[in-house]
């Protein structure tokens, strides 16, 4: 296993700290718990991504998407099996899954929707104005005005 010294980082920089957390779960994750269901995330412009996930045999009452706070979570409960269904090969994957992605700040759930078994939902970053740069102007403060005073 693989481990980061982010040290160098966290003396020159604010407000990075949870990039360390980031960091730890992703060395946490099981790989096997990665391969079902499978997904592609794209980028589709500047401000733009994409996550497609392949949920074959799941209807839109089955899925549930949960953003909360920089955290998405994609949730597919399986169906109560048929018990007249005899199969003599089972290749679609109907089990239960949980996948959590970790958004970076200001990105947001624009949208989502299940076509022919492929899920995607749709990311946007969004910088608050506040937050987008802007020009300073330098101010030159005015010359100090003396002050006469009349003798009495």
């Amino acid at each position: 296993m693989r481990t980061f010294d982010l040290s160098p980082l966290f003396r020159s920089t604010v407000g990075f700290d949870h990039l360390n957390r980031v960091l730890d779960a992703a060395t946490r994750i099981d790989d096997a718990a990665l391969s079902y269901p499978p997904y592609n995330i794209e980028k589709l412009g500047e401000d733009r991504y994409r996550i497609t996930m392949a949920v074959a045999g799941f209807g839109e009452n089955d899925l549930e998407l949960t953003a909360k706070g920089n955290s998405l979570l994609i949730a597919g409960k399986a169906r109560k099996e048929e018990p007249q269904a005899q199969y003599l090969h089972r290749g679609i994957a109907g089990r239960s899954f949980e996948r959590r992605f970790e958004l970076a700040d200001h990105i947001r759930v624009d949208q989502a929707s299940l076509v022919n078994g492929m899920l995607s939902v749709d990311l946007v970053r969004e910088i608050p104005e506040a937050m987008k740069p802007r020009t300073i102007k330098i101010e030159t403060p005015a010359e100090p005005q003396l002050i006469e005073t009349q003798a009495a």
